[in-house]
């Protein structure tokens, strides 16, 4: 007898399989042919009828009360209500990212050109011409020795300094 491992294919030198018949007659069946005579006997034979309490759990199976079918509308209806509020709140954060997202562009145009023109505005002065205009034009002077007082205090504290008009 020819046994094939690695193919998974039956040929017609197979081992032949006993069946079991209705009765307790066996038949030889060899590879994948099957006996049109079988087929034939069982579709034949009578179906068994089942007892008549099987029929009625089959029978009250197949019909819903009308209680019932209200309690899964009602499941359905509500299970409907929580997935469109699902979907709504979805769409608004949606729209919101979107929004949070446009006003950080707009704010970073905004700082970036607030920058630029900041570099522009310190660029344009010019510090010599600014001591001219406040040495000759303006008359003043750099401080003297005695002029200079120094203060040490607290770092978020500020200090005003008050001075007598008569000297």
């Amino acid at each position: 007898m020819n046994y094939s491992r690695g193919n998974n294919r039956t040929s017609h030198t197979a081992r032949p399989e006993t069946r079991r018949t209705k009765g307790n007659h066996s038949a030889y069946v060899y590879g994948n042919v099957v006996r049109q005579e079988e087929i034939v006997r069982e579709l034949e034979e009578p179906r068994r009828q089942p007892r008549p309490q099987v029929r009625k759990n089959r029978e009250k199976a197949h019909h819903m009360s009308a209680g019932y079918v209200c309690f899964l509308g009602l499941a359905l209806l509500a299970a409907g209500l929580i997935l469109v509020n699902y979907i709504q709140m979805q769409a608004q954060l949606t729209n919101l990212t979107r929004s949070v997202a446009s006003m950080e562009s707009e704010l970073n145009s905004a700082r970036i050109a607030n920058d630029e023109e900041y570099n522009r505005i310190v660029n344009s002065i010019n510090l010599e011409e600014v001591k001219r205009i406040a040495i000759g034009e303006l008359g003043m002077t750099y401080a003297q020795e005695g002029q200079i007082i120094s203060y040490s205090g607290v770092k978020n504290d500020y200090m005003r300094k008050v001075t007598d008009e008569s000297r």
